[in-house]
């Protein structure tokens, strides 16, 4: 991947593609029945026109069924290179939203996770949670939620949590940051089928601070190198997830039962 890109060159593209989806939920034709149809808890209206957006786009082109899934705050719906990051899988969908928190993701988790029904789940929210001043059990608490939501409708699908990034913006938050990341590896080490992936230690320099080169210039995104870190960071989790990749792991398991039990077996006297 090239690091040429500057970071505004990205948030351009996302903000006009959101900008383009916005015109075509105006103009495109009422949802059919469903959860388009049901009324928006009050608690969420913020994010109506996102929604409209992710329906009118399914409108246009809706998502197959058994893909990668990503949700979560800003870092996700300005990663404008997403499916191309991750090419080698067939279906991969963006469905972040600027300023959200994992209490939003959770509250919404049926519209934008369970309708698609996703083999695999991949989260990233969390720390504006923080920013607006909830403690790291309750992000943790929210996440629980989300957790619970999605595997009531889809106990099947695969649940990666990303880590809270550092920020250069937010560094007076790293000990918050440090918090919740513990409390959630420790609750994700405990759920079948879903991990953790922690991008938090490779974006700290050798003094523990964020590393700037990894930001735009609002110390708060990522620029072009930022996700080129997480793609190669994340990339490993997707295919490990991937139902080939379990099949080659149980036939490895299995070879290498099969061979223990035949060095095991004592030798046969002549």
């Amino acid at each position: 991947m090239s690091f040429v890109r500057p970071f505004c060159a990205r948030c351009a593209v996302a903000l006009s593609l959101a900008a383009l989806a916005g015109l075509a939920a105006a103009a495109a034709p009422a949802a059919p029945a469903g959860l388009a149809q049901e009324a928006l808890p009050p608690a969420y209206a913020r994010w109506q026109s996102s929604l409209d957006a992710f329906a009118a786009a399914d409108r246009e082109r809706a998502p197959e069924p058994g893909g990668v899934l990503f949700v979560g705050s800003s870092t996700i719906r300005l990663w404008t290179d997403l499916r191309q990051d991750f090419r080698d899988l067939p279906v991969v969908i963006n469905r972040g939203f600027g300023g959200s928190t994992m209490a939003d993701c959770n509250g919404l988790a049926r519209r934008l996770v369970v309708q698609y029904r996703p083999r695999h789940v991949v989260v990233y929210a969390g720390d504006n949670d923080l920013a607006e001043g909830r403690s790291p059990a309750q992000v943790l608490e929210s996440f629980r939620a989300f957790v619970a939501a999605v595997r009531t409708a889809l106990p099947d699908t695969r649940i990666s949590y990303v880590s809270i990034k550092p920020s250069p913006l937010r560094s007076a938050l790293l000990p918050q940051v440090r918090e919740a990341n513990a409390l959630l590896a420790a609750y994700v080490r405990g759920v079948p089928n879903s991990d953790y992936i922690d991008i938090f230690t490779p974006m700290l320099g050798a003094d523990g601070q964020p590393r700037a080169e990894l930001y735009g210039p609002d110390r708060l995104h990522m620029n072009e190198a930022g996700y080129d870190l997480w793609q190669g960071v994340i990339a490993p989790h997707l295919q490990a997830g991937r139902p080939e990749a379990a099949a080659v792991q149980q036939q490895a398991a299995a070879a290498a039962s099969a061979a223990t039990a035949l060095v095991a077996r004592p030798a046969s006297g002549r």
